[in-house]
């Protein structure tokens, strides 16, 4: 009798194949070593009911658990920020008179720096890699808690964190969660490995002014990712830093300031990230310009929700204030008939492959307009999936670029008949300019995603769960078509604005918050709602119609 009531006080679990009741109050960290073996590397949380957690998270209700390793995506970013957090403290306590920078992502790195450091030395760099290693033979545990918002904002200014303090207290939030490691304690809005022990697969390697915290791929996590040189991203990574200044934000502890200050500095700031935006295309125009006696085609490639449509528009108006009279070629009209199209892994249809499009058409057409010729453009039926031929002619004037915009525009087979130097190659994405604070960045795929979120809404009634449902494919169309020739482009030019999530949080929110936890994209929709509930909800009136932003929530003066 009594071991049926205790049966019944328990907790009905299923952990993979495994089926079991708990005793309420068991914690995740306590199943791991029977139910989480097997693994290719260390577990470092959980997903709970679709929910991404801490190991730390007591069971309380019924369920499913899925224990997360670094082959996973939702584990590769609970290690990378786990990472950041060993790094943050061995510097705290290496270097407390320094304040670390986490700036962005280079590769499978974070590139970092110290805050008014023109260089770092080596020395430093191997003292600093040497602590980290030290934190990780001690094992430590890395304990979250739960406490009222005054006592968290109490313990981040005592460990000099004044900008992760500013943010907390800016939020409407009773309770903060503060991580503890030690005699080091800090925020994060991630979820974080249970100890520093298996923290063990990462590397600091001097770089520009600063260096790269490495870490390992999904598809390798016993070993640091190769490096890629990639200096033209970097370069774009600092000029976008270079923009932050000038609006007088490095992070949203900054923007909160800037908008508490006077609400009208809030359509100030506005125009002038567009007037940034606006003369960088004005720069890449006079570029193209300087250069017309030989460049006849301009190729605009970027990942999804970059922006990649209003830019091409924005560069053609630009390109027109030179004289010249641009021409806009669709890629979309060259795919080849449905039945012929490539398919993929899975046996579906690979839209996004090279071979979907008809090459051979394609180049004999685009020599032909080069040369000066009338021509015959096909237009792709979408519905029917087929070719039509419907009498649209096109012509480009003697020495008047052709603007081509399509995912595969870096690539050099997609227009193989065409020599190189006369080509002018842009690379466009949403590269977030804006940290939540010095050692919380914001992944450039998480800014694209929320844009993706609200432009399928507001364009193709698409609800939120259908953008994260197709969002890994898409990302495995990127990964393969696209960043592997971004350094190829002649010129990048990054689209993201700094006031975006702020105006995106109206759209996207409520959207995401329709996401049930039944989900597998639960945790997806999770992790963008904890992204957007730091920033403050900024009034989309003052967007201009020409912005890139207009492209995904409507009003645009450029289309319909």
């Amino acid at each position: 009798m009594f071991k049926e009531l205790q049966q019944s006080q328990e907790i009905p679990i299923q952990i993979g194949s495994h089926s079991l009741h708990v005793a309420p109050g068991t914690v995740l960290l306590d199943l791991a070593p029977q139910y989480g073996c097997g693994f290719a590397s260390p577990i470092v949380g959980a997903k709970y009911n679709n929910e991404v957690v801490d190991l730390y998270t007591e069971i309380k209700e019924p369920g499913t658990i899925e224990y997360l390793d670094l082959t996973s995506e939702d584990g590769i970013r609970i290690y990378r920020q786990s990472l950041v957090f060993l790094l943050v403290k061995a510097a705290w306590e290496l270097f407390p008179n320094r304040t670390i920078l986490v700036e962005h992502s280079l590769g499978k790195s974070y590139y970092c720096e110290f805050k008014g450091y023109k260089t770092i030395s080596p020395l430093d760099i191997i003292a600093l890699e040497a602590r980290m290693r030290e934190i990780v033979a001690q094992d430590l545990p890395v304990i979250p808690e739960m406490m009222p918002k005054e006592k968290a904002i109490q313990i981040l200014c005592a460990k000099g964190h004044e900008e992760k303090s500013a943010i907390v207290e800016n939020m409407d939030w009773k309770q903060v969660r503060i991580l503890t490691c030690g005699n080091y304690a800090s925020y994060s809005h991630s979820v974080l490995a249970p100890r520093t022990g298996g923290l063990n697969v990462f590397q600091l390697q001097p770089y520009a002014q600063g260096f790269l915290l490495r870490f390992p791929a999904p598809h390798n996590p016993r070993e640091v990712a190769p490096i890629t040189d990639l200096p033209k991203l970097a370069q774009v990574f600092r000029e976008s830093e270079e923009w932050a200044g000038i609006l007088g934000i490095n992070n949203l502890a900054g923007l909160n300031r800037l908008l508490a200050q006077n609400p009208n500095e809030g359509n100030c700031l506005i125009h002038i990230a567009e007037a940034l935006h606006e003369k960088k295309i004005a720069r890449i125009a006079d570029e193209i310009y300087a250069n017309r006696d030989k460049l006849r085609v301009v190729l605009i490639a970027g990942p999804s929700s970059s922006g990649k449509t209003t830019f091409a528009q924005r560069l053609l108006i630009q390109l027109r204030v030179h004289g010249l009279q641009p021409v806009s070629l669709s890629l979309d009209d060259y795919f080849v008939d449905r039945e012929h199209t490539p398919r993929d892994e899975n046996g579906e249809y690979d839209f996004e492959a090279l071979e979907a499009l008809d090459l051979e058409l394609f180049n004999q057409q685009l020599q032909q307009l080069i040369a000066g010729q009338e021509v015959e453009i096909p237009t792709f039926n979408f519905l029917l999936g087929k070719r039509e031929w419907r009498g649209k002619k096109l012509q480009v004037k003697p020495d008047h670029p052709l603007i081509i915009e399509g995912i595969h525009g870096l690539n050099e087979k997609l227009t193989a008949s065409i020599k190189r130097e006369n080509k002018y190659k842009i690379y466009i994405s949403a590269l977030t300019q804006i940290s939540i604070d010095n050692h919380n960045r914001i992944p450039t795929t998480d800014t694209r995603l929320i844009r993706r979120i609200v432009r399928d809404n507001q364009f193709r009634s698409h609800d939120a769960l259908a953008t994260l449902k197709r969002w890994p494919s898409v990302r495995r169309g990127e990964e393969k078509n696209i960043f592997p020739y971004q350094e190829e482009a002649d010129m990048m030019f990054n689209s993201a604005l700094i006031y975006e999530l702020g105006v995106f949080k109206k759209y996207a929110y409520p959207l995401l918050a329709k996401v049930t936890r039944e989900e597998k994209e639960y945790a997806d929709a999770q992790r963008l709602l904890t992204l957007l509930k730091h920033f403050p909800e900024i009034p989309d009136q003052h967007v201009p119609l020409n912005s890139i932003l207009r492209e995904f929530i409507g009003g645009s003066s450029f289309h319909e």
